[in-house]
């Protein structure tokens, strides 16, 4: 229990390593001890649920908001759309940001944006402009904070390393599908007002600036180097504001030209930074591969409300207890990403000659990181689009299958493309390591504009087709699209990198 106590207090420090660094440290990649970096990206992970919890709360509401609003259900349909949209764009500005500013700084504003929407929207009703237009905002708060993890896990941990750690990060971000629709149900249940739910939220977003502001450290790589340059100002912790060392803080000598000695720089970001790396060829591969899983796995959520309480006639709680087979596969699926992303990488370096330096970090100039990345992936694919296409089939529009068969197969395909999602997801940051946020933005852009644009066309489909048909379609898109695009991305990923590389170079960054 002490030596717990001794982490937090580290995290809340902003000293990973309280000694004066050594010639040898400052060369480390970073000089966080591993029990320090684990308790980090679990409270990375309790604030990525501002993510995955606000989004999945609201799957149980959507019968009840459409008759508390007296709208169509098209009509609550696009403020899931709207959400999405926003949650894609929103990471363009934000991430970005932190790349100059400090990943801290940037967490305490989304947050507090989304803490003041959750108040807006605990107290506002039967209003649908007003539940359209908070519900943006609150996605405009909530957006960034996945990208912002992985950002901010990339900035202490190494290629070889980093399943490792976004296995207990991302495990925790994904407990929001299991709570979030048996808390969004249950409140239903008990008051038949929505606006419980989004108080829920409230209380979580106050939580997480509290979080953020007592105990995250900075952890930008241009701020604080690898752990060694002591943070200042709103950089440090409301913990050493209010009780500073009693010591002069450990200093580097000549901090590399990138580190700014403690603080960041307000640079106002070009929104369209992040939209121009999705024009590359090898990046916009490994975006589509993190993207088209993520958008199956969404519209799969998306169908459960409805198929549950239209066709098995569940109450709002049973409809939520419902997301919760989806999210134990979604929780399992990121513990296996996270091993296969370090064996993965392990089993190529030996194949190529390479040595893992788990000091230094690797050179990604010349490691064939998407080889490491896509190995099994093709194997995954041909075999999990069979269950895309059977669930589809499964889910008739007269309830003569079990439901217990549906939530198997949910289970299974909430894996799959967690799986998947994860991998892809490491290597947009791998082929970045300068610009990890704005790389990790690319990623939220692409997912949440392809996630915004299935859910769109899903229910006109549906009531055309039928739910068969329909995942047919999303599952032979998603398998035969995702297999072209790992073949091509072994096959040419490299050279399109080091061609990009070499322009960027020679036209200064």
């Amino acid at each position: 229990m002490a030596e717990k106590e001794a982490d937090l207090s580290a995290i809340a420090a902003d000293a990973p390593c309280p000694e004066p660094a050594s010639q040898v440290e400052q060369e480390r990649y970073t000089i966080w001890t591993a029990r320090s970096r684990h308790v980090l990206v679990c409270l990375l992970g309790y604030l990525a649920l501002a993510s995955s919890l606000t989004a999945n709360i609201y799957f149980p509401l959507l019968e009840l908001l459409a008759d508390r609003y007296s709208v169509s259900p098209q009509a609550i349909n696009l403020t899931i759309t709207l959400f999405m949209v926003v949650q894609g764009i929103a990471p363009s500005i934000w991430s970005p940001l932190s790349d100059s500013w400090g990943r801290r700084p940037v967490y305490l504003c989304t947050f507090t944006v989304y803490t003041v929407a959750s108040l807006g929207l605990s107290i506002v009703d039967r209003n649908y402009v007003a539940l359209l237009l908070l519900r943006a905002m609150q996605s405009l708060g909530g957006a960034t904070v996945l990208s912002l993890a992985y950002a901010a896990v990339a900035d202490v941990t190494v290629h070889s390393e980093r399943g490792r750690f976004l296995a207990p990060m991302l495990t925790a971000a994904n407990i929001g599908p299991c709570i979030g629709p048996v808390i969004g149900g249950g409140a239903v249940l008990a008051s038949g007002d929505p606006r419980w739910c989004f108080r829920a939220l409230l209380i979580f977003g106050a939580s997480g600036i509290l979080l953020i502001g007592w105990s995250m450290p900075e952890t930008n790589r241009t701020i604080v180097g690898n752990g060694s340059v002591p943070p200042r100002g709103i950089w440090r912790t409301w913990w050493r504001l209010f009780f500073p060392r009693s010591q002069t803080p450990a200093t580097v000598n000549n901090p590399p030209s990138h580190v700014t000695t403690g603080r960041g720089k307000l640079i106002i970001p070009n929104p369209f930074s992040s939209v121009r790396l999705i024009f590359q060829p090898d990046t916009f591969l490994a975006l589509w591969l993190a993207a088209s899983p993520y958008a199956l796995w969404f519209c799969v959520q998306t169908s459960i409300s409805p198929v549950f309480s239209l066709h098995y006639h569940f109450n709002p709680l049973q409809v939520g207890l419902c997301f919760l087979p989806g999210g134990v596969g979604v929780i399992l699926g990121g513990f296996v990403a996270g091993r296969l992303l370090d064996h993965n990488y392990r089993t190529v370096a030996s194949k190529a000659g390479v040595t893992v330096d788990r000091e230094r970090g690797d050179d990604m100039a010349v490691f064939p990181i998407e080889h490491a990345r896509s190995r099994h992936s093709v194997r995954i694919l041909a075999g999990f689009t069979c269950v895309v296409v059977g669930y589809g089939w499964l889910v008739r529009q007269d309830p003569r299958v079990h439901p217990a068969v549906l939530l198997v197969f949910q289970a299974i395909i909430g894996a799959k493309c967690t799986v998947l999602h994860q991998v892809y997801s490491a290597l947009v940051v791998d082929i970045f390591p300068q610009r990890t946020g704005t790389a990790a933005a690319a990623n939220n852009i692409t997912r949440c504009i392809v996630a915004a644009t299935a859910v769109a066309v899903l229910e006109p489909l549906v009531s055309g087709v039928g739910y068969e048909w329909v995942f047919t379609l999303l599952g032979l898109l998603d398998g035969l699209g995702c297999i072209a695009a790992v073949l091509v991305l072994r096959r040419w990923g490299s050279k399109w990198r080091a061609v990009r590389e070499a322009r960027e170079h020679n036209r200064g960054g």
